[in-house]
C-alpha cells in the first residue's frame, strides 16, 4: 500500500494510490493513526455562494470556487496533498479553544503556546449590496442589502506574550489536478495572484505581512506580539480586499453584525436548546445558495458514510425531496423570506420541467454525471471520490409528493394559492396518479432492484392528498372530489400491502424489513399518531433498527442497495424518531433520545450526515442540511410538549417553592 505524496510546502503531483476497500483483501479495521483530522472537528464558514472548511489546527482544507459545487481549491480533506491554507503558531497544531462568535458564522481560534497567545477569526466576508450599476450574473432572487465579497478574511489578534506566526497557501486547482502559479501584484510583498494554466479562476492573497512564494506556495512568517494585529485575505472576482488591518477589521465586524441580525429575525423558543436551534439556523443560511435560494445537501463530496468504504457521494447539489422538510424548518423558525426563496427556486424547475428529477444543481442544472477522482486518495483512504451523483436520472416516486407538499405548506401561510402554481399541480398530481403503483429506487436512491417501497407509495399519497387539498382552495370542487377519491385508494392500498403480520410498515410490499422512512408516515399525517399501526411501527423502529439508540436508516444486510459493507446510523432518522415518539405521546422516550443525539453535537454544534454508534464519530458529508433540518423538528417537538405539560401543571401560588 502506497501513501499519497503530497504535503504542503513540497512540489505535489496527484497521487495515485489505490486504497483497498472494505471486504476486499488488504483492508485494515484499525491502520493507525489517520493524517486527516476527525470530521466533526472541522470548522464551518459560508457567504451563501462559497463554503470552508477550517481543522483544527488552523488549515483551510475544503472551499471550491466561484460556487459551493464547483471545483476545489483546496482539498487536502480529500487528500493530503490536494491544497490547503494554514495560518496559525509556527510550532502548535492543536489550539486551546475554538468557537463561533456568538449568533454568527465567524470562527474564532484560540492559540496558547509558550511563548503568548493569538486569537484567530476566521470569515466569509459579506458586506453591503454593491451591484448597484450592473447586474449581479445569475442572481435570480430578489436582493436584499447585503451580499457575498468573495473574500475568505483571517485575522490575528496577540492577546499576550509573543508568538512566531506562519502563513502557508498552496491552493490546488480543479480539485488538485493544476498546480498554482504565483505572482506578486502592484502592491508588492504584500499580494500574490495565483492562476492555473487552462483555468479562469484566478486568487489574490493579500496581507500586512510580506508575502514570499515557494513554487506552488505563498508564504509568511512573522513575530506577533502582545496588542499587535495581523491580517490575510484570499479574495476573487471584482471585488477589492482589504489593504490594511483597520479596513479588515470593519469589514469581519459588518459580517459578524450581519449574522446576527439576520439569527434575531428568527422565533426562538427560550429554552436550554435554544442554542442547538440557533446554529442549525445559520448552518441551513450558509448552506443556501443566495443566488437562487438553492439549498445544498452539504457543504462537501465523498466523506464516507463507511469508513474507507465504497459509500461516497457528492452532495453539493439540492435535493427536491428534501423541500418540505427545509420549508417546515424554515417557517418553524420564522424564516419566511429564506423559505420563499427556496419555494421560488422550485417554481422555477416544476414550471421548466415537463419530468422532475430528484436532485438538481444549484442554478437548476439537470445534467449532474457522475464522476469518479482517480487522483486523489480520498479521505483517509474511503475511495472512490465521487462528484456529480448519479440520482439524478433515477426514478424516485417521492418527488411529486415532496414538492406539492413544499407548495401547501406555502398556501397555508398566505391563504391562497398563486395562480401560476395550479398547471403546475395538476400536471405532478396526474404524474403520480400514472405512476403509483410502479415499483422505483426508493427515497435512499438504492441501487440494486426496484421496489415497491412504501414511502414512495406514502409520498404519492400525499401528493394526490394534498392536491385534492389545493383544489378545495380554489374552489375546484369536481377535481377535488376526483384527487380525493384517488387518495383514499392509495391510502387503502398502502395500508393492505404495505404492513406485515406485527401491524408494522415495512420497507417495502411483500417484506418483513424495517425502514426509517416510515416515521414520516406520522409526520406527514398519513394516520393519526394514536392509530395501532403507527405505534407499533414506531416502536418496532424503536427496538429492533436502533444501535446503542441511534436509528439506522435500514439493515444493509436485508436490503439490496448495490453496494457493499455497512453504514453508520443516520441523524436524521434519530432525529426523525425523536418526533415520531413525541407524536405518539412517548414524551419521556423522545426528550431522552433527543438529549443523546444533541451530546453528539460536534465541538462547534454542527452535524454530519451520520454516527458511528460505537465511537460517535461523525461519517458522511458535513455539515448535513438533512440533519440539521430534522433536528428542528425533533427539538420543537420536545420543548412543545414540555411547554404543554408545564400549563397543565402551572403551579398555584400555595404550591410555589422560592
Amino acid at each position: 500500500m502506497t501513501t499519497t505524496n503530497g504535503r504542503l510546502g513540497q512540489p505535489w503531483e496527484p497521487s495515485v494510490t489505490t486504497w483497498p476497500t472494505e471486504g476486499e483483501a488488504g483492508f485494515e479495521e484499525s491502520p493507525g493513526i489517520s493524517p486527516f483530522p476527525p470530521i466533526a472537528e472541522y470548522g464551518f464558514l459560508s457567504d451563501c455562494e462559497v463554503a470552508a472548511l477550517v481543522a483544527n489546527s488552523g488549515n483551510v482544507e475544503w472551499m471550491c470556487l466561484p460556487r459551493m459545487d464547483s471545483p476545489s481549491v483546496f482539498g487536502a480533506v480529500l487528500d493530503r496533498g490536494a491544497g490547503g491554507f494554514r495560518l496559525g503558531p509556527a510550532d502548535m497544531s492543536v489550539p486551546a479553544a475554538r468557537r463561533y462568535l456568538p449568533g454568527t458564522n465567524v470562527l474564532e481560534t484560540s492559540w496558547g503556546t509558550n511563548g503568548g497567545w493569538i486569537i484567530v477569526r476566521d470569515a466569509l466576508l459579506i458586506g453591503p449590496w454593491h451591484h448597484d450599476d450592473k447586474i449581479a450574473s445569475g442572481h435570480r432572487r430578489a436582493p436584499t442589502d447585503y451580499e457575498a465579497e468573495h473574500i475568505l478574511l483571517r485575522t490575528v489578534r496577540c492577546v499576550n506574550g509573543e508568538v512566531q506566526l506562519v502563513l502557508d497557501c498552496e491552493p490546488a486547482f480543479d480539485y488538485g489536478r493544476r498546480r498554482a502559479r504565483w505572482r506578486y501584484s502592484e502592491h508588492g510583498y504584500h499580494q500574490g495572484v495565483a492562476s492555473a494554466d487552462g483555468l479562469d479562476v484566478e486568487i489574490r492573497l493579500t496581507s500586512d505581512m510580506r508575502l514570499g512564494f515557494e513554487g506552488p506556495r505563498a508564504s509568511a512568517r512573522t513575530l506577533i506580539k502582545q496588542g499587535e494585529f495581523r491580517f490575510c485575505a484570499l479574495s476573487w472576482g471584482d471585488y477589492d480586499p482589504p489593504l490594511s488591518y483597520d479596513d479588515a477589521y470593519g469589514r469581519l465586524v459588518w459580517t459578524a453584525h450581519h449574522w446576527q441580525h439576520w439569527l434575531a429575525r428568527g422565533r426562538f423558543p427560550d429554552h436550554r436548546w435554544r442554542s442547538y436551534l440557533e446554529r442549525s439556523a445559520l448552518t441551513l443560511k450558509g448552506l443556501t445558495y443566495a443566488n437562487t435560494g438553492a439549498v445544498v445537501a452539504a457543504a462537501t463530496t465523498s466523506l464516507p458514510e463507511t469508513p474507507r468504504g465504497e459509500r461516497n457521494w457528492d452532495y453539493r447539489y439540492s435535493w427536491i425531496r428534501d423541500s418540505s422538510l427545509t420549508l417546515w424548518g424554515l417557517y418553524t423558525l420564522g424564516y419566511d423570506w429564506e423559505a420563499n426563496d427556496y419555494f421560488y427556486f422550485m417554481a422555477d424547475i416544476a414550471e421548466r420541467d415537463p419530468v422532475l428529477q430528484i436532485v438538481y444543481g444549484i442554478e437548476g442544472e439537470k445534467d449532474l454525471e457522475e464522476r469518479v477522482l482517480e487522483h486523489l486518495s480520498g479521505y483517509d483512504g474511503a475511495r472512490p471520490v465521487r462528484i456529480g451523483n448519479g440520482a439524478y436520472n433515477q426514478r424516485q416516486h417521492d418527488v411529486w409528493g415532496a414538492v406539492i407538499e413544499s407548495v401547501y405548506l406555502y398556501a397555508k401561510t398566505r391563504d391562497h394559492l398563486p395562480e401560476r402554481w395550479w398547471p403546475i399541480i395538476r400536471r405532478l398530481v396526474e404524474r403520480a396518479l400514472e405512476h403509483w403503483r410502479e415499483p422505483d429506487c426508493g427515497m435512499w436512491e438504492v441501487r440494486g432492484e426496484p421496489q415497491h417501497f412504501t414511502t414512495s407509495k406514502l409520498m404519492c399519497w400525499v401528493a394526490v392528498d394534498r392536491g385534492a387539498r389545493l383544489a378545495r382552495l380554489r374552489e375546484d370542487w369536481e377535481t377535488a372530489r376526483r384527487w380525493q377519491s384517488d387518495a383514499d385508494e392509495i391510502h387503502a392500498d398502502i395500508c393492505a400491502h404495505g404492513t406485515d403480520e406485527r401491524g408494522v410498515f415495512v420497507q417495502h410490499y411483500g417484506s418483513k424489513t424495517l425502514d426509517a422512512s416510515v416515521l414520516l408516515m406520522v409526520l406527514l399525517r398519513f394516520l393519526p399518531p394514536d392509530d395501532p399501526r403507527i405505534r407499533a411501527t414506531v416502536l418496532a423502529v424503536d427496538d429492533v433498527l436502533t444501535v446503542d439508540g441511534l436509528v439506522l436508516r435500514y439493515k444493509t444486510d436485508e436490503t439490496d442497495d448495490g453496494l457493499h459493507g455497512h453504514e453508520g446510523a443516520f441523524v436524521m432518522c434519530s432525529f426523525w424518531l425523536v418526533s415520531a415518539l413525541s407524536e405518539i405521546g412517548e414524551h419521556q422516550r423522545a426528550r431522552q433520545l433527543c438529549e443523546k443525539l444533541l451530546s453528539f453535537a460536534s465541538p462547534l454544534g454542527l452535524y454530519a450526515e451520520e454516527i458511528e454508534p460505537s465511537s460517535g464519530r461523525h461519517l458522511g458529508n458535513f455539515p448535513q442540511a438533512f440533519t440539521h433540518l430534522a433536528l428542528i423538528n425533533a427539538v420543537m417537538h420536545v420543548i412543545e410538549a414540555e411547554q404543554a405539560v408545564q400549563k397543565a401543571v402551572r403551579p398555584t401560588p400555595e404550591r410555589l417553592v422560592f
